[in-house]
């Protein structure tokens, strides 16, 4: 185990130095180019050289990027240009706002997925199964800002039982509670269908296994089969699939941050790519290839833990 958390730390630092190589290059690799996206498109060529010799801008690129390197390891992430900001304020609030959905949406994905996909793999073949199967076909398919757009007229237009916006504004007549509901419901919709398929095929494959008959013909309750034998085994395989969505909820849901005008970090990067805001495009990224890392490493370890193979190998 100590070999692995150490492979996978200089993995982790390896795969940050690289992005964030690319991240700078691909924003700063050009003399003025940054200064012009701060300035905007109608600066005058004097003003962008003004900044560009102010920032250092005229300076060789790796450089640029060791000075860059230490003032990320001091904290010191630079202004918003969109935000008129700190970056280390923007993208802490942003993120903690994200976390916040990201938590609510989990904490229902989870039991979901595994409830349906334990009930239709265990049921392979039957109607139960085939209607889960379809469900969660139906439920994947629906684009997010489709179902966003249904939730809100149906809900928010039509019944008027919940707000279509979720600004998490304490003001006003919704509460911050009643702004997070539609967007976790279009979350969980689209989500619980991919993980239970993945819960449900899973679950199929280790029923077929000799040690379940095994477990039958001794005379076991189906309740003592399914939870003591079949489903410590049939997790192994998902928990790499369950784990990652917390990648996917903290920097993926960019569309339903969007839809409903929610403050979080994957609606913050678009603006900020929209707004050429160079500071917090390069702080987020880095951002968002440390939580993919990290949350791959925390799924291969969950199934070290319990898969002792894994652990010999």
């Amino acid at each position: 185990m100590t070999r692995f958390l150490l492979r996978r730390g200089a993995f982790l630092i390896a795969t940050m130095l690289v992005v964030s190589l690319l991240v700078f290059v691909l924003n700063e690799a050009t003399p003025g180019d940054v200064a012009r996206k701060v300035l905007g498109p109608y600066a005058s060529a004097e003003q962008v050289a003004l900044l560009t010799e102010e920032l250092g801008l005229d300076r060789p690129v790796l450089v640029r990027y060791g000075d860059w390197l230490a003032d990320l390891a001091s904290g010191a992430l630079g202004t918003s240009t969109l935000y008129k900001a700190p970056v280390a304020e923007v993208l802490w609030d942003r993120l903690a706002n994200t976390a916040l959905l990201a938590a609510l949406a989990f904490a229902l994905i989870v039991p979901l997925s595994l409830i349906l996909g334990v009930a239709a793999g265990v049921r392979e073949a039957s109607p139960l199964d085939r209607s889960l199967s379809l469900a969660a076909v139906l439920a994947t398919s629906i684009p997010e800002f489709a179902s966003g757009a249904l939730f809100v007229s149906v809900f928010a237009i039509g019944l008027g039982w919940l707000p279509g916006t979720a600004p998490l504004s304490p003001e006003g007549v919704w509460s911050p509670a009643a702004q997070l509901v539609l967007p976790v419901a279009v979350i969980v919709l689209y989500d619980v269908g991919y993980v239970m398929r993945m819960v449900r095929a899973s679950m199929v494959e280790v029923m077929r296994e000799p040690y379940i008959r095994a477990a039958r013909l001794r005379g076991l309750s189906p309740a003592a089969v399914i939870l003591r034998h079949a489903l410590p085994n049939a997790l192994i395989t998902p928990i790499n699939v369950v784990l990652l969505q917390i990648n996917y909820l903290i920097t993926g849901v960019v569309v339903v941050e969007a839809v409903f005008a929610y403050p979080g970090f994957g609606r913050m990067m678009l603006e900020a790519a929209l707004g050429q805001d160079v500071a917090l495009i390069e702080a987020g990224a880095l951002i968002a290839v440390f939580i993919a890392v990290a949350t791959q490493a925390l799924g291969d370890g969950v199934a070290m833990a319990l898969n002792p193979r894994i652990r010999v190998s």
